[in-house]
């Protein structure tokens, strides 16, 4: 697995960022995370996780709780993705404090009849780890299709007809002019 981490630069990031033992342990952390998918061990996988974790799917389905989160995907690894792989890298590695890190990971499910990942199927992954008594746990996942969107320029055709239909919406007292809530 190919784990060299750029920090979204494409860049290298120099020695002086790294945290030495610390940082190995993370990286490590990843790697299981890795393998006990691939291995289809949910009780190894969910030991990867805190108590209180959440992970947030590519669908954007949330399993709160690692108890859940190893229910889930011990369905998942005997049901639809059962003999899969989970294939992935780090992008980056940052430390936010000497007991929390964040990976920034790219990666996708391999199943089993594929030999490489189609490009739909390409994921990233924001990683928030944490340093317990026990060692690096993962506290949260947001896990997310690569399917960027370019964003258009002010003065391009999205955005004015954006603005017209703003401007249209509040003449009419529709939309945000209403008092909006989710679903």
């Amino acid at each position: 697995m190919h784990t060299q981490d750029t920090g979204g630069t494409g860049e290298p990031r120099t020695a002086r960022d790294a945290r030495g033992p610390e940082e190995a342990r993370v990286r490590e952390l990843f790697a299981e995370y890795c393998r006990t998918w691939t291995e289809a061990d949910a009780a190894g996988f969910a030991r990867l996780f805190t108590e209180d974790a959440d992970y947030v799917s590519y669908d954007g389905s949330w399993a709160a709780g690692v108890a859940r989160l190893r229910d889930n995907h011990d369905k998942l690894f005997r049901g639809v993705i059962a003999g899969s792989a989970m294939v992935g890298e780090i992008e980056s590695l940052r430390f936010v404090t000497d007991s929390v890190a964040v990976i920034v990971g790219n990666g996708s499910v391999l199943m089993p009849w594929r030999s490489r990942l189609p490009k739909r199927r390409l994921s990233r992954q924001v990683i928030v780890c944490v340093r317990t008594p026990e060692g690096w746990r993962i506290a949260a996942i947001q896990n997310g299709r690569q399917r960027p969107v370019t964003v258009p320029e002010p003065d391009a055709f999205p955005s004015r007809m954006s603005r017209l239909m703003t401007r249209l919406a509040r003449r009419l007292g529709i939309g945000r002019a209403r008092q909006v809530s989710l679903p």
